[in-house]
Order: structure tokens, then C-alpha cells, then sequence
């Protein structure tokens, strides 16, 4: 390859003409007129193929392996699992509702049933984790939460984040294949 040589890229739809060699880096002028730089061995002077008994066939399998060795490249990279927040159920009654003159069973009936189309809504969707905010009080509340979770063989449920929450949430968990739970322990 020399000076005024005429070249094309060989993994680029990309044509032109030498102007300068500088060790194994080549300068062309592209047929747009734009100097592009490249390595010597990714280039062909047009007409060697005839010269060194390179087939069309031995260049495609050259591509190929170089487009191979990209996607095997690329496949390695790992992708960041991203952790899916909790679905977050707040049960003070007054997020539920504007009432303020309710009984205590009234407001109770209100969050329990809340909280079990909540749970069921969470199941349906395949949500894995559910907080259920019901605060501190005198924790009728959280009993009756757990009565009810009880009831579900795919939940398990514990005390949620303190940092987060204090001390007044649960976390559900929402075994996503109960069959396969069963089969294991």
C-alpha cells in the first residue's frame, strides 16, 4: 500500500484514496472528500484481491468471525438488576377516607378490607413485596393484618424496614410460585 493508492475499508462501505502512511496508521480522503484514518490491515488497495488470491468467500468469513467476536464481547457486559420498590399501602384513615366521625370498628373494617384488596391486587399483579403503613397505636391493627396474612399459603410477612418505616409497617412477601415452594421444602 502507497501513496495515491486506491482503497476500501474492509468491515465499512467506505472508499478513497491514500494520502499519507504514517507506520500502520493510513490518512484517506474518502470519495465525500473527508480524511479518514485507519489501520493498515483494515484496509484493501482495490485490485489486490485479484493479486494475493483473496476470495470474496475468505472475506466474508473474516467478517463474520470479526461480527462474532463483537456480540460474544458485548454479551459479557452485565446488566444491573434493578430492585423493584414495594408497592406501599398506608392504612391511617384519614388517607382512606375524609370521615371523621367513625366508630372504631367502622374505621377497622375500612383498612382491613382495604388492605385485603390491596393484598389480592398485589397477588394478581405479581407484585413481590407490599408495605402496609398502619402506624403504632395500640396494634388491633397490626393483629388483624396478620390474622388475615395468615390466611394467604403464597405470603410470609415481618416487620418492614424500621430505618424507613419506625415501627409501625409490615412487610408482605409474596411468594411468586407457591407450587414450586411447596415442592422444595
Amino acid at each position: 500500500m502507497q501513496k495515491g493508492d486506491t482503497v476500501s475499508a474492509i468491515d465499512e462501505p467506505i472508499k478513497g484514496v491514500v494520502t499519507s502512511i504514517e507506520g500502520s496508521l493510513v490518512i484517506i480522503e474518502t470519495e465525500e472528500g473527508f480524511p479518514m484514518k485507519f489501520q493498515k490491515d483494515e484496509l484493501i488497495v482495490e485490485g489486490a484481491l485479484l493479486k494475493k488470491n483473496i476470495t470474496s468467500s475468505k472475506i466474508a468469513a473474516a467478517i463474520s468471525e470479526k461480527e462474532t467476536f463483537r456480540k460474544k464481547k458485548k454479551s459479557v457486559k452485565k446488566t444491573k438488576k434493578r430492585k423493584i420498590p414495594p408497592l406501599e399501602v398506608d392504612l391511617h384513615i384519614h388517607k382512606l377516607t375524609g370521615a371523621t366521625h367513625l366508630s372504631n370498628y367502622e374505621m377497622l373494617t375500612i383498612q382491613l378490607d382495604t388492605a385485603k384488596r390491596q393484598l389480592d391486587f398485589a397477588i394478581a399483579k405479581r407484585i413481590p413485596r407490599v408495605v402496609f403503613i398502619h402506624g403504632v397505636g395500640q396494634g388491633v391493627l397490626k393483629a388483624e393484618l396478620e390474622t388475615l396474612f395468615r390466611r394467604y399459603d403464597s405470603v410470609r410477612y415481618y416487620e418492614a424496614s424500621p430505618k424507613k418505616y419506625g415501627s409501625g409497617a409490615t412487610e408482605v412477601y409474596i411468594v411468586q410460585n407457591p407450587t414450586a415452594q411447596e415442592n422444595r421444602g
